[in-house]
């Protein structure tokens, strides 16, 4: 929850290439006070079901900057061993390829007592974000 003198971040992630949440997926919360701060990692949450962090951590007072970095690449592995599971016909689509993008880190600006949602729309070639509300 934000204050007068803190801001205060949610995000959720949609996985757009089969149209649902993505659940599981680890999230680390850092802030800095400004532009040429050092990070401070502040700790984590993983999505539920709903594809939704709903424990991060609070941003202490001073944060300008916020960095949220979704762990994508143990999502994606678990999601292709389900799939070559379900579907053997399959199994040699993704010809043993690393995941595209093992992780992504979404970088913003933040003022006190305002609340900033960060969607992750998520895909295995391609990611998309927006401040929500």
């Amino acid at each position: 929850m934000s204050t007068s003198t803190t801001a205060s971040v949610s995000t959720h992630i949609l996985d757009t290439s089969v149209g649902r949440p993505a659940e599981g997926v680890a999230v680390q919360l850092s802030a800095r006070s400004g532009q040429d701060a050092d990070w401070h990692e502040l700790g984590g949450s993983a999505t539920d079901a709903d594809g939704r962090c709903k424990d991060l951590p609070a941003l202490p007072e001073g944060t300008t900057h916020v960095r949220l970095d979704f762990e994508t690449e143990t999502y994606f592995a678990k999601k292709q061993a389900a799939a070559q599971q379900d579907a053997p016909a399959l199994r040699d689509s993704e010809n043993g390829r690393p995941v595209f993008f093992p992780e992504v880190t979404i970088t913003f600006a933040v003022v006190p007592g305002e609340h900033y949602h960060v969607p992750l729309l998520l895909n295995p070639f391609g990611y998309s974000v927006y401040r929500g509300s």
